[in-house]
């Protein structure tokens, strides 16, 4: 992705040439938030609520990643990307004596739950030789005291001119890293006196800390680092961002949302955004859309807040995690062509929403770009509503409906990710009849779904880029207009494919649809 052009080495996965698009991917989850352990700044792909307890310890007090997590997978949803950010937090230290100095180690993963511990032997290593040693270094699950990861280091050397000088060694390690001072000496054998065979394990000097509660500044992160949001140029495509609040008691600022819905626009996802905890009624949420400046179809939101139905305190909650496992199991049983609403927009029994609002005021706030969450039959939660924050813009009045502006992400998306071979052909005369042939099969298959509200379309593409002097500019230009379902009339979009990524522009002109086959 251009995401990562400014970073030294960029590896790209992309489409074979020519390779039939996928009309029904997965859709996929990001969220960015606070967790009790696990790497920080790594996407890491979890597949259920067991996978992201294991790798980051599950809910926690002082976080509502966990909670958020839970919500999405109970909602429906399959595949979900977690990015740990911290502030201030230290991995744990340990110290390997080595003849009056140590060899210390620091956890790669900070946090007071990660447990890390280390033992050095002289396995097969020469009697005669007092530099080389053998490194185990083991992760151990705190809840149950298992060994959950193990890296062994064989013929490491103290000395830091030599090839398998330890610190090198480590440099590679998801366990720990080696810190300065450098042992003068070979750390010493951590074999017991009394256990001739059995390896006794060093323990921390010092504990993890878990740092302090997130700014947005930590959530957002930065582009050249890799860290927050930005750790997500990664991962080469997800659909839906939701950022859980920092705290029970805090709300995710305005600077973090901004930064996400502008990444979002560049990824081409949708952001969901929790209302504030201080609108306790519809005409707080209007305004506060308002002052707030929240009008973009790439964001998401919907009032009230929710409550669990066995949750003693009857705390309100947010929903935003729930909300995207909605999205997730609409695409997959309704693909992005249905609207949420009638379709998958009801949540499990567990949740009610902490006050009702009635018509009139959903309908104020479904004016606003805010969808509504009101108890349905059954008792049951459900959504009232299918609206990006884009209304009230003309320039976004299309994209006020979240089934129009879904399903176009979803088509130019798919197109994107699977024409960006096009960039690396050079003179090849017969490219823009190989685009195009591509993108009409793609096309094709959708409208033998029946989801577009016409079967015409069109499918232009100019390779004449491919001959510009400036690398970064190399490429292709396909026109695209289709219409979209729910959409009053058909959409143009221009994709412009380069080396330096696909930007998408809508067009104000372009061959109407009766004149096309």
């Amino acid at each position: 992705m251009s995401d990562v052009l400014d970073r030294s080495i960029t590896v790209t996965e992309i489409a074979a040439m020519g390779q039939p698009i996928d009309v029904s991917p997965e859709t996929t989850a990001a969220f960015v938030g606070r967790a009790l352990r696990g790497p920080v700044n790594t996407p890491v792909l979890v597949h259920g609520y067991g996978d992201f307890r294991r790798r980051f310890g599950g809910e926690w007090a002082r976080s509502s990643l966990g909670p958020a997590v839970r919500g999405f997978f109970d909602h429906g949803g399959r595949k979900l990307y977690v990015v740990r950010v911290s502030n201030g937090a230290r991995g744990a230290m340990l110290c390997l004596p080595a003849r009056g100095s140590a060899l210390v180690l620091r956890a790669v993963e900070p946090g007071s739950t990660e447990r890390i511990r280390a033992a050095v032997d002289f396995d097969r290593i020469d009697p005669g030789n007092h530099e080389l040693f053998n490194l185990t270094l083991q992760r151990i699950d705190p809840t149950t005291g298992l060994v959950t990861d193990q890296e062994i280091f064989r013929g490491a050397s103290y000395r830091e001119d030599a090839e398998t000088f330890v610190g090198k060694l480590l440099a590679t390690s998801m366990l720990a890293r080696v810190e300065r001072p450098f042992p003068t000496h070979r750390p010493e054998r951590t074999i017991g006196i009394n256990a001739r065979y059995e390896s006794t394990y060093a323990g921390h000097a010092q504990d993890g800390t878990d740092g302090t509660e997130l700014s947005d500044y930590d959530l957002i992160g930065s582009r050249p680092d890799g860290t927050g949001l930005f750790a997500l140029q990664q991962i080469g495509h997800f659909d839906i961002l939701y950022l859980p609040p920092p705290g029970k008691l805090r709300d995710v600022g305005p600077a973090a949302i901004l930064a996400a819905e502008l990444y979002c626009r560049r990824r081409g996802a949708v952001l969901v955004v929790d209302p504030v905890a201080a609108w306790l009624k519809p005409d707080d949420v209007v305004k506060g859309v308002r002052d707030k400046g929240y009008r973009s179809p790439n964001m998401i939101s919907y009032f009230p807040r929710v409550l669990f139905r066995d949750d003693q305190d009857r705390e309100a909650r947010v929903a935003g995690g729930a909300i995207a496992g909605l999205l997730c199991k609409q695409d997959r049983q309704h693909d992005a062509d249905s609207d949420l609403e009638q379709q998958n927009g009801r949540f499990n029994r567990r949740i009610l929403p902490v006050i009702d609002v009635d018509d009139g005021a959903a309908g104020m706030l479904n004016r606003a770009g805010v969808n509504v969450i009101a108890t349905g039959t059954a008792g049951r939660a459900r959504l009232i509503g299918s609206v990006t924050m884009g209304r009230g813009s003309e320039s976004h009045r299309h994209f006020s409906n979240l089934r129009v502006r879904r399903f176009c992400l979803k088509v130019i998306n798919a197109i994107d990710r699977s024409t960006r071979w096009a960039v690396f052909v050079h003179d090849d005369a017969h490219l823009a009849d190989l685009l195009k042939s591509q993108i009409l099969g793609y096309l094709r298959c959708l409208s033998d779904r029946g989801v577009f509200a016409s079967k015409k379309f069109v499918v232009m593409c100019d390779a004449g880029l491919c001959k510009r002097a400036n690398r970064l500019e190399n490429g292709v230009t396909i026109l695209l207009v289709f219409h979209p379902p729910g959409c009053a009339e058909p959409l143009t979009f221009t994709l412009h494919q380069t080396v330096a990524g696909c930007r998408v522009t809508s067009t104000a002109f372009a061959p109407v649809l009766e004149d096309c086959a």
